[in-house]
């Protein structure tokens, strides 16, 4: 999907993903940066085979193979799909230095990423449900 064809104000965006179904705080997490509660998504327990997508665009982000129990309450993954998929930049909200994940294609917020993930990249990319959607394989 190309950016021209993604919602561009607020209310767009709001309509859009009702109409993709997607969980309620969905326009907060990705459009604001908001950011669940630990240990409430539904996918931070969710272990079938597939893929899962940004819900903003559909692009395809993290590899069921991928993801990892954490602990932390947050959907964990160790890398990307691809290495273009996922977008990073420094982030200084809450008093802390952290690196954002947003998804390269629509710029959508996913969560942080974290250096203290399992081999073989040694990456955590803690994720919010409400970021995602899944495509089962």
């Amino acid at each position: 999907m190309s950016q021209s064809q993604l919602p561009q104000t607020d209310a767009e965006w709001r309509a859009w993903l009702i109409a993709k179904n997607a969980e309620p705080l969905a326009f907060e997490v990705t459009r604001r940066a908001a950011t669940e509660r630990p240990f409430t998504g539904l996918y931070e327990t969710h272990w079938e085979p597939g893929q899962y997508n940004c819900i903003c665009c559909d692009a395809k982000l993290f590899d069921s193979s991928t993801k990892f129990d954490a602990g932390c309450g947050w959907p964990s993954f160790y890398q990307s799909a691809d290495p273009d998929a996922v977008a990073q930049k420094v982030d200084r909200s809450h008093g802390m230095v952290r690196v954002e994940s947003v998804c390269a294609q629509c710029g959508a917020h996913l969560g942080h990423v974290f250096e203290d993930g399992p081999e073989p990249t040694g990456l955590r990319y803690c994720m919010n449900s409400a970021s995602l959607s899944f495509q089962k394989s």
